[in-house]
């Protein structure tokens, strides 16, 4: 059950982190003539139990830009400050992880 539970935290932590790099290269390009905003469907993907690489796309129904650019940097920022939340959790979780395995440790010891 442990590892089945550290195993989710894992992919779901390791989706926030491929998230969280095409989301700076998205405001990286934010004035970068022609760049498409790219990003993937979370929860596809956090359903999705194989892991791996999450499947990036162009997002559409951005206003574009008279360079072609379509990156809106409120979009970016909402999904940089949701994305830091959902870590912080996961984090914390994964924690609480490691203190229930480390005191059944302690508890065997004795």
């Amino acid at each position: 059950m442990l590892d089945r539970v550290a195993g989710q935290l894992e992919h779901y932590m390791d989706l926030l982190s491929s998230r969280q790099k095409l989301v700076a290269t998205n405001i990286a390009n934010a004035d970068t003539p022609g760049y498409l905003t790219r990003d993937f469907d979370f929860q596809a993907e956090l359903r999705n139990a194989a892991g791996g690489t999450p499947q990036v796309s162009e997002v559409t129904g951005l206003r574009v830009k008279n360079d072609g650019n379509n990156v809106s940097l409120d979009r970016e920022a909402r999904l940089l400050a949701e994305n830091a939340l959902r870590f912080q959790l996961a984090s914390q979780l994964m924690k609480s992880q490691i203190r229930a395995v480390r005191s059944a440790i302690q508890e065997g010891k004795s």
